[in-house]
């Protein structure tokens, strides 16, 4: 697959799995997470592949976060390292609007012939 059609494919993935309402599509859960999963957070703390579920389930699946400087890099064969940027839009009737900036790296693992997110990495940007 060429490079820039593989990385709109990756960040389509990582689209689905962040804006899906996953209570609605429960089985995109196991579409795009793989069963070894982990996450590490912006505060350096590690997350199981069921706590981050938690997270997905609950999270308001009306915010459209934006990716910025997506780009990937080609790991191995079936391994994609993705590099970008996310911003939760700012909410002006909250008082930490413009808070949620990070950088995140997410590694996909490409088995039986699809693409799984095996490891993510947020760094909070301030």
């Amino acid at each position: 697959m060429e490079s820039n059609a593989l990385a709109e494919l990756i960040q389509q993935l990582e689209l689905n799995l962040l804006q899906s309402d996953l209570t609605a599509h429960p089985g995109l859960i196991d579409e795009l997470l793989a069963e070894d999963f982990e996450e590490i957070d912006h505060q350096g703390t590690i997350h199981s592949r069921n706590d981050v579920i938690d997270w997905l389930t609950r999270k308001d699946s009306h915010i459209h976060w934006v990716f910025k400087d997506f780009r990937i890099k080609v790991v191995s064969g079936d391994l994609v390292l993705a590099i970008y940027s996310l911003q939760k839009p700012d909410q002006p009737d909250q008082p930490d609007a413009g808070s949620g900036r990070s950088t995140r790296t997410s590694l996909w693992r490409y088995r039986n012939n699809q693409w799984k997110m095996v490891f993510h990495q947020a760094s909070r940007k301030n």
